[in-house]
């Protein structure tokens, strides 16, 4: 039996340690990811883009790339298929990209042949496997556990190469307010992966699409993509700070506007949306914002938030608050009673 392997806190907290490598920075690390999409969305065409950005060292849209060979395994596809691709996407590609149109299963031998194609090519960054599907044997077993076993095996090789594996995937027809959740299968799948893209098409007759990204290493993000020319190019590009920064109501803003001169303001939900002059929000729904939001952007923005019950109604206090540029330390958050 192999003994345990442990690391004390003393070592973790002092001793330096390597940071997961990314081979499109910011966006696709070193592991498993899992891309996914619906049939025909042109998943093929982007993860086409993406090898052609590494096996160059060109950019991927605006993100810079770790420049060395790549695999893609384009198992749903003819090398005639791949080559008309290549017609239409680049004047030009690198010897350093490798194609293959079919492999073993991973229960009959695919690590295998992994591991002996980076014995070939020991600088490789990037392995494509399009699709996750084509690599699988059909199971009677515990769907979880059949995801989970199947995955694992994919990010146990990732893992131990260093380097970046994405495995093609789609998803449910069904809708979710959680893109994420439209993965098909089990959270077998999303659960072992490093990182999980969602490529989703606003509708099926649009070229436009919404990217959406999330990962241990990799922040939430949400790209806005165009599909132009047999290409996915980038319309926007929205990080987790700006995407919260968007998701906090308006009229919060105003009311930072509102308390700027003002040490402090007493009154009901009702006569605070009277004195800022606001008539499209109602006063429960400002209470709850205010509540919500009240130790982040409210004392982001150095306004304390007090709420109380009284004999004449509820009350809420808003009051000015010193923040860093005044005495050298962040804000101080008020607690509600």
């Amino acid at each position: 039996m192999q003994k345990l392997q442990t690391v004390n806190a003393d070592t973790l907290l002092y001793e330096p340690l390597e940071k997961p490598s990314f081979v499109v920075d910011g966006l696709i690390p070193t592991g498993l990811t899992l891309f996914c999409g619906s049939q025909k969305i042109g998943k093929s065409w982007l993860m086409l883009k993406l090898c052609l950005c590494v096996s160059q060292g060109i950019p991927l849209w605006d993100m810079p790339t770790r420049e060395g060979d790549v695999l893609y395994l384009c198992l749903e596809d003819t090398f005639c298929r791949i080559q008309d691709r290549l017609f239409r996407l680049t004047d030009e590609a690198s010897g350093r990209l490798h194609f293959a149109v079919a492999s073993d299963k991973l229960s009959d031998g695919l690590i295998v042949q992994l591991e002996d194609y980076l014995k070939e090519y020991p600088d490789s960054r990037l392995i494509v496997i399009d699709t996750l599907q084509k690599v699988r044997t059909a199971s009677k077993d515990n769907a979880y556990a059949s995801d989970y076993g199947d995955i694992s095996l994919i990010k146990d090789f990732a893992d131990r190469h260093s380097l970046a594996v994405i495995v093609v995937h789609h998803i449910r027809k069904q809708n979710d307010s959680d893109v994420f959740n439209k993965v098909s299968g089990t959270t077998g799948l999303t659960g072992s992966a490093d990182a999980t893209f969602v490529l989703q098409q606003e509708s099926r007759a649009s070229n436009a699409a919404k990217l959406y990204v999330t990962g241990r290493d990799t922040p939430y993000q949400e790209f806005t993509l165009r599909f132009r020319d047999c290409s996915w190019e980038l319309v926007e590009r929205k990080e987790q700070e700006q995407l919260a920064r968007e998701a906090i109501p308006d009229v919060l803003f105003r009311l930072v506007d509102f308390m700027q001169g003002r040490e402090e303001w007493t009154g009901t939900a009702t006569e605070l949306l009277a004195a800022m002059g606001e008539t499209e929000t109602v006063p429960t729904v400002i209470t709850k914002w205010l509540n919500e939001y009240r130790t982040t952007f409210l004392s982001e923005n150095c306004i304390g938030y007090q709420y109380s019950r009284k004999k004449d109604g509820r009350q809420i206090a808003l009051a000015r608050q010193m923040g860093d540029s005044d005495i050298g330390i962040p804000p101080v958050t008020v607690i509600d009673t």
